[in-house]
């Protein structure tokens, strides 16, 4: 299934993309699309069967603003450097343990709303990657392939960061991922059974029409199941926790000089095979 959350900020509603294409309210059915929500299979599995009925009310998607997939997150992680082309790209050896970081829940946007550029900014770069949405409680699993089994869905994710307050100005990376905005999400999240295999999918980004980044994450170092794995070692997974993967080669941080940084007016769009395309302007904060 794809679940989104469609309406004005602060008053999404849920809804799904049918097979066709088609905008279906589920407004009736659910009240949000959250942790509770995918920790549940038997309501997830009443919006299937009434999926499959095809009676689901149709919405007007024409001018209806898409919302973040997922509602209520808990927490974001992040792993740092988890592509090899990435850590090429940048003079750095490939971690030997993932690297984490943690990002607010309320630098999430939608996947077409503007972000914001911090004030003082020089440095802020762009970064597409696959989110990972947590569906049942996760704590000191022993495998990669139970760390997949807690994973409910995933979503197209910007890990937008700003590099200069994330790696010149001192203490953690978190001063460069927290700034207001800086985690889209969606349009959609896909379900777990739609995406047999997350380490086969074509991501791809573009800033004003060019393409910077085209990568796969069969190129991530540490693979999805063995993310979940191990940060359940470190700290306790809940349903609607979103991991965001890292992301492949094609960074600003990563070109030549000048580095083409993002300003006020660039466009970013990106996009991950079955997850959707996003849309970002870059405003001046």
């Amino acid at each position: 299934m794809k679940l989104l959350r469609v309406g004005p900020v602060g008053s999404e509603r849920p809804a799904l993309l049918d097979q066709d294409g088609t905008l279906r309210d589920l407004s009736g059915l659910i009240t949000d699309v959250n942790g509770a929500l995918l920790a549940d299979d038997s309501v997830l599995s009443r919006v299937r069967d009434a999926a499959a009925s095809g009676g689901l009310p149709v919405l007007a998607a024409e001018g209806l603003r898409i919302g973040a997939p997922v509602g209520g997150i808990g927490k974001i992680v992040g792993i740092g450097l988890n592509y090899f082309g990435h850590a090429a790209e940048i003079g750095a050896e490939p971690p030997t343990e993932p690297i984490l970081f943690l990002k607010a829940a309320d630098t999430v946007v939608g996947p077409d709303d503007n972000v914001l550029i911090p004030r003082g900014s020089v440095k802020t770069d762009w970064e597409a990657e696959l989110g990972v949405v947590i569906g049942s409680t996760a704590r000191y699993l022993d495998s990669a392939e139970e760390g997949l089994a807690h994973v409910a869905g995933y979503v197209l994710a910007d890990d937008v960061s700003e590099r200069e307050f994330q790696i010149e100005r001192g203490g953690t990376w978190d001063k460069g991922k927290n700034c207001e905005t800086f985690t889209p999400l969606g349009p959609w999240l896909v379900t777990a059974d739609e995406i047999p295999d997350p380490q086969v999918l074509d991501v791809k980004l573009w800033v004003n029409g060019e393409l910077r980044q085209d990568g796969n994450t069969s190129d991530q170092i540490f693979p999805v199941g063995e993310v979940v794995r191990y940060l359940s070692r470190f700290m306790t997974l809940y349903p609607g926790d979103v991991i965001v993967t890292g992301t492949p080669a094609g960074v600003a941080m990563g070109q030549p000089e000048p580095k083409p940084y993002l300003r006020a007016g660039d466009v970013v769009e990106l996009e991950i095979e079955g997850l959707g395309r996003q849309r970002q302007e870059f405003k001046s904060a």
